[in-house]
């Protein structure tokens, strides 16, 4: 194939490409995902332990289902912004579930 016109073939191959561009960054924000995150409030009792609440959570909460208890934790402290995994009676903690 012998190119007729330099210009015009530059010109295809960009906006080929920009289409191709703007494709990609369309289809990579969509969510393929159909679970809504919700979360839930919960209260400290005497006893809980952040190992319990995540444990619980790990075999009843789809959200956490098949995650290693350590990643739960870890995750819990983070989402409920703890310095540690030190609870107190009748603290307020939000867990996300699906």
């Amino acid at each position: 194939m012998k190119i007729k016109s330099f210009k015009k073939f530059i010109r295809s191959i960009l906006i080929i490409l920009g289409m191709s561009i703007i494709t990609v960054l369309l289809i990579g924000k969509a969510s393929y995902s159909s679970k809504n995150v919700e979360y839930r409030r919960i209260c400290v009792s005497q006893g809980d332990t952040l190992w319990n609440i995540a444990k619980s959570n790990q075999s009843k909460n789809l959200y956490y289902k098949g995650k290693d208890i350590r990643y739960i934790v870890n995750d819990l402290i983070k989402i409920n912004n703890l310095e540690n995994s030190n609870l107190d009676v009748n603290q307020k903690l939000i867990i996300p579930f699906i």
